[in-house]
């Protein structure tokens, strides 16, 4: 009788264990996944940014050509197919 106490208190003390450990997970998963949603709104962001950046690139590559002279023919064909682009529309709010 007294081995079957024994053995009923050694199989609480490790469900009482398993239990503590299980809610330490369980809080650490918790954690985790607020970290994981930090950084994916992070990296959503610098997503953002680099388009924004790559938005810039040709604007600055136009202004950079203007003040060269080196760079005159493709600004030169830069702002013709800008005025084309406006011309086309003007011609589409005139229908």
């Amino acid at each position: 009788m007294k081995d079957k106490k024994v053995l009923i208190a050694g199989i609480e003390y490790k469900v009482r264990k398993l239990a503590d450990q299980y809610s330490k997970l369980k809080k650490n998963q918790e954690l985790l996944l607020e970290e994981n949603m930090k950084l994916k709104e992070v990296i959503e962001e610098k997503n953002i940014f680099v388009e924004n950046l790559k938005e810039e690139i040709p604007k600055i590559k136009l202004a950079k050509s203007l003040e060269s002279k080196e760079g005159s023919n493709d600004a030169k064909m830069k702002i013709n197919e800008l005025v084309r682009e406006i011309d086309k529309c003007i011609g589409l709010l005139n229908q």
